[in-house]
């Protein structure tokens, strides 16, 4: 921890420094300095290995520092991680603490983005370790909401020279995982540092009046001699159709659908073929919003390689924003996903110099696509709170309530509850 202090310190220093004087009249520098200090508390019910009867008490500290220099269309970015651990009673993945239950926000520091990019109107190319969100981040994202997020050594060109029309073509060499420096010990080798492979992430979206019509094709490969990260190599095409439409001044009408199909790939031992769907509307009335919506991880009971059927996967996706806040899902079970979920938001602009403060409830109901297995059902609350120009507030709630015998492994009754602070500079 002493290390980690120091590495920081030190980072933060040396970017102070250098942002403090002018480079040079055509030359901008961007400083970046982050911080966030959350606790997460998990209640959940159990014996190990498959879950801990003991309650975990996570208080980290995430800090980014770093910055941009830019001159014309060419810009240089470096920016260190670090996470501190201050109180460490849980399991964080890869800290062998395996009486408590995974909150996994392990105790590292890294260098967490280093690229260089040329950027115009018409193109963007990004070289080095960069933070990759595509779409909705359903099958390739940041993982923004751990405190090490999840970065990409990759070669990423987006063009769009042709009106309405954006090209958006990545090829990846290696993922840094929100595991850290200390990823694979302990026996946790299916949860390294970095994931190695040839990965390819293509998307082509279209705008029209009704919304975006985009086409996506990721050929993910996990080149590792661990067998449930090479079961995670698979190829995934798809489209998706996401628009919003006023039906009134106080009255908005938003829309999604997105169809995929998935099957084996490089070096993945399982012969499978899955597919994946969702469905969502919402209602924006006023500072009201209602939303409802339908996804499908789908199961392939044919599948060879593997004993009980294979699911559909998104091993590279934000998990935690999908499938309920308590985490259940992060690995889709071999007799796949339905979730049903439906919620409400309600946001109040200004709370006097504060603000905008939004308050927010979830429902999912979650089933197996095959043999008609009840989970589970999820009860997800949340308010965030800007409080000024550099800070906000979050505290957040989840409750995963399993129906019947355990289904997969990690499935039992789970609450979870989250207090943070975040700093931006």
């Amino acid at each position: 921890m002493r290390k980690v202090c120091f590495l920081l310190s030190a980072s933060i220093s040396a970017l102070t420094a250098v942002a403090t004087p002018a480079l040079a009249d055509d030359i901008v520098f961007k400083p970046i300095v982050e911080a966030r200090l959350r606790y997460e508390g998990v209640d959940q019910a159990g014996p190990a290995p498959l879950t801990s009867s003991r309650d975990a008490h996570a208080v980290t500290m995430r800090v980014r520092a770093g910055g941009e220099i830019s001159k014309g269309p060419f810009a240089f970015l470096a920016e260190a991680e670090g996470t501190l651990a201050i109180d460490e009673t849980y399991n964080s993945g890869v800290n062998g603490k395996t009486l408590y239950p995974i909150v996994p926000d392990p105790e590292t520091v890294e260098v967490n983005r280093v690229q260089l990019q040329y950027r115009t109107k018409p193109l963007v190319v990004t070289l080095g370790r960069q933070r990759i969100n595509l779409d909705d981040q359903r099958f390739v994202g940041s993982v923004a909401w751990r405190q090490n997020e999840q970065t990409f050594d990759a070669l990423r060109v987006e063009y769009m020279g042709v009106r309405n029309l954006k090209v958006d073509v990545t090829y990846a060499i290696s993922a840094r995982t929100i595991w850290g420096i200390d990823g694979g010990k302990f026996g946790a080798t299916h949860r390294p540092t970095h994931i190695d492979g040839d990965n390819l992430f293509a998307n082509i979206s279209y705008k029209m009046k009704l919304g975006t019509l985009t086409g996506f094709a990721y050929l993910v490969d996990q080149d590792e001699a661990v067998l449930p990260l090479r079961r995670n190599s698979s190829q995934t095409y798809g489209v998706r159709f996401m628009g919003a439409q006023p039906l009134s001044k106080t009255v908005k009408l938003s829309y999604l659908a997105s169809y995929a199909r998935q099957s084996d790939h490089a070096a993945n031992p399982v012969d499978y073929s899955a597919d994946f769907a969702t469905a969502e509307l919402a209602l924006d009335v006023a500072a009201f919003k209602l939303t409802a919506g339908y996804e499908l991880l789908g199961s392939d009971s044919g599948a060879t390689g593997v004993a009980g059927g294979f699911a559909f996967q998104t091993p590279f996706a934000t998990l935690h924003k999908f499938n309920g806040w308590a985490d259940k899902f992060l690995t889709t079970p071999g007799t796949g996903i339905q979730d049903y979920y439906a919620g409400a938001a309600y946001t109040v602009p200004k709370l006097g110099k504060a603000g905008p403060l939004v308050a927010s409830f979830i429902f999912h109901r979650f089933s197996s696509d095959r043999l008609s297995i009840h989970y589970g059902d999820e009860y997800n609350a949340q308010v965030t709170m800007k409080l000024n120009k550099r800070l906000s507030a979050l505290v957040k709630y989840a409750d995963y309530q399993r129906k019947g015998i355990a289904s997969f492994t990690g499935d039992a009754d789970t609450k979870k509850f989250w207090a943070q602070i975040d700093y931006a500079f």
